[in-house]
């Protein structure tokens, strides 16, 4: 029985059409072979576009659909859902992209066109080759496994641990809470960091559905969408949570101290330490390497001598757990950019040259400096200049705005005027305000209010070089005012950094581990930016808060509890549909040479002894081709992806349509001799 093609051109409003001339590629396409029915519509993705489809489909006899709208990441589902409702395996449908590859991005109409009508051509080829497919359906384990411990991981955790489903959440840290534990204040409220987010993790600890596992690391992930096999590494604390009280007499009396990175290098802690007097769980952690038992060979002990309760166990080692979830929430959250390559702004040079997280430490109760905002000598400063977009905003580092920096700079001038008096200068160089959020624009006047001062500018560097009597023992920042067109020089005790938020240093392999892309930026690639914002390419595997791209705490914390919507969704209905596009070997073409096992990201290929060939466990696999393209025998192959099917695909884009005009080529002439000289230069500059 021959196949019988409907294809449909969308308008997509005027996002295709005027520039695509969508009547004309319909006519077009209802001349292709086997096509029984072709038509254009304005919105073919709403409700009577696709009551169209399906009315055709069941009117017509057609077993194969072609739609030429949008992307198809964005409503392929979509068509696929109402070739289904028609009872046509939605598999037997093509969808080509015309607005993204066409009307979006070609000038001349009339190439538009012609080009809209080649893609065409191209899906209707291909849409003959289409063989039936089926998902398949597994049961969801109910589990879920949160990985990381930031306010963006305990909301998730939280939101899922409500529903009564378990939790796993691991956390690379010795205890929860992530930056958000190192803030004093939140803008635009002005609230205490800790007094919103330590209710959270006391929460977390004590709740029964959750089962969190702190100075933990997720070291490998199998399995396949509800069906997930975690093995998490959980790394020695040295300290028996079960016997230890959490009295501090250990960290009072250890010998050693090396500097806190908690307190981003601003204080000391001891080698048996715990981050503030807020973390949670309220457990100290002996550092091996510091520890002058454990790292250094020496007979301390002091902590084991003297701790009541016995809790001190220097045999502990690191132990393996695996954990069976049916889906995973990422919450990595971020890293703050080190500002010392950009030496213009003296940092690691200048003592008094400070970033964003440091000015935190400072004005924090329980920081440092107890809360005291001073130089390094101890004296109050009286005039601060605050650095935007460092980092961030520039081509040569960051190109993305980090969203936060706005805000929290003008936090820090309320707080400077707040703790140092309104005598106290403040100077914010900005390139553009960007204070977008509810209450932001209102907390921005109310610091302009304040009395301070705003440079529209991005400072040239930051030099101790005085050139005149009021600059002398001062930080001098240089910097276009762009707004006065001229350069100015401001002397200062204290600079600050508001520097650019940037993917975690270990991103790459975290995205290894869980088998999720990256973008430009580094930051976990979502499925698409307005309809999947939580989703991956990987089916459940879903992103939480700044570990995919920059957010301050209401959006992450939203994210969050996307996440966990999308996860208990999965959970709750107990089922999941698996994809059928995945890769198969032929056993009768396989030659053996297991090259496919060695490329396969998933660890889905197999060999069988027995037969000699290479076998795909189709649980594991994700369909993402690396063992097709490689396969030299041509064994491998991805269902609905086949060779038939890609090479009907190409012909339809490289045959001539009825009334094309072939280019015009060169006319071949004599071969034109090339002095010995000029050979020699270009080969020269070829190898160079």
């Amino acid at each position: 029985m021959p196949n019988r093609i409907g294809v449909y051109v969308c308008h997509c409003g005027t996002n295709i059409d005027p520039k695509v001339n969508t009547a004309q590629v319909a006519e077009f396409a209802s001349h292709l072979h086997n096509v029984a029915v072709a038509r254009d519509y304005k919105f073919m993705c709403s409700d009577p576009g696709q009551d169209m489809i399906i009315n055709d489909i069941r009117e017509f006899g057609l077993n194969r659909v072609v739609v030429a709208s949008c992307s198809p990441r964005l409503h392929e589902k979509t068509f696929q859902n109402a070739c289904r409702r028609a009872g046509m395996n939605p598999f037997h449908f093509q969808m080509t992209c015309i607005r993204e590859h066409c009307s979006w991005i070609v000038a001349d109409p009339a190439e538009a066109t012609t080009k809209a009508k080649h893609l065409v051509a191209a899906a209707v080829n291909r849409v003959n080759y289409h063989e039936e497919l089926f998902s398949r359906v597994e049961k969801v384990h109910p589990d879920v496994m949160v990985v990381g411990g930031g306010i963006a991981g305990i909301q998730a955790a939280l939101d899922v641990a409500k529903s009564g489903h378990k939790v796993h959440l691991v956390e690379r840290e010795p205890s929860i809470g992530g930056h958000m534990a190192q803030f004093d204040k939140t803008f635009p409220t002005l609230d205490c960091a800790a007094c919103i987010s330590t209710p959270k993790m006391v929460a977390v600890s004590q709740d029964p559905n959750i089962n969190l596992m702190t100075y933990s690391e997720v070291t490998d992930l199998t399995g396949f969408v509800g069906n997930y096999q975690a093995t998490v590494t959980m790394k020695p604390r040295y300290v028996d949570m079960s016997k230890c009280t959490g009295c501090g007499l250990c960290t009072e009396k250890c010998p050693t101290k090396v500097p806190s990175l908690f307190e981003e290098g601003l204080g000391m802690r001891r080698a048996i330490y715990r981050n503030s007097p807020q973390s949670v769980p309220n457990k100290p952690v002996i550092d091996a390497e510091h520890c002058r038992h454990l790292g250094l060979g020496k007979k301390c002990g002091v902590c084991e001598k003297l701790c009541p309760s016995g809790a001190i166990d220097f045999s502990q080692k690191a132990e393996e757990i695996s954990l069976d979830v049916g889906s995973v929430i990422l919450a990595t959250g971020f890293d703050t950019m080190d500002p010392t390559p950009l030496g213009q702004y003296g940092f690691g040079k200048f003592d008094n040259v400070y970033t964003g997280l440091q000015f935190e430490r400072l004005n924090n109760a329980v920081g440092p400096t107890g809360g005291k905002i001073q130089l390094r000598d101890g004296s109050a400063p009286e005039s601060v200049a605050i650095l935007h977009c460092v980092g961030s905003r520039d081509a040569n580092h960051h190109p993305y705005c980090s969203r936060v920096c706005c805000m929290y700079a003008l936090k820090y001038d309320h707080l400077l005027k707040d703790k140092l008096g309104h005598d106290c200068k403040i100077y914010n160089f900005y390139i553009d305000m960007r204070c977008f959020g509810k209450g932001y624009e209102e907390f921005f006047r109310r610091v302009q209010e304040e009395g301070v001062t705003f440079i529209r500018g991005r400072p040239s560097e930051i030099t101790d070089q005085a050139k005149t009597p009021d600059e002398e023992g001062k930080l001098v920042v240089v910097s276009e005012d762009t707004l006065l067109g001229e350069i100015v020089r401001v002397p200062v005790d204290m600079a600050i950094l508001c520097t650019a938020m940037k993917a975690r240093d270990d991103v790459a392999e975290v995205a290894r581990v869980f088998g999720v892309s990256q973008g430009m930026d580094g930051f976990f690639l979502e499925e698409h930016p307005k309809l999947g914002p939580v989703s991956t390419a990987t089916d459940g595997i879903f992103l939480a808060g700044t570990c995919q791209g920059p957010k301050d705490i209401p959006d992450a914390v939203s994210h969050a509890s996307g996440a966990a919507a999308q996860a208990l969704a999965l959970a709750a209905r107990g089922i999941v549909d698996i994809a059928p596009t995945i890769s198969w070997i032929n056993p009768d073409i396989c030659v053996g040479c297991k090259a496919c096992i060695g490329l396969c990201a998933y660890s889905a290929i197999e060999f069988d002894e027995r037969r000699q060939v290479s076998v795909v466990n189709a649980a594991m696999c994700k369909g993402c081709g690396s063992c097709a393209g490689h396969c030299p025998s041509g064994a491998a192959q991805i269902r609905h992806f086949n060779e038939k099917q890609i090479f009907a695909e190409l012909e339809g884009v490289l045959d001539e349509l009825p009334g094309e005009v072939e280019p015009e080529t060169a006319p071949v002439g004599d071969p034109v001799e090339i002095p010995v000289e000029a050979r020699d230069r270009e080969t020269t500059e070829a190898q160079a």
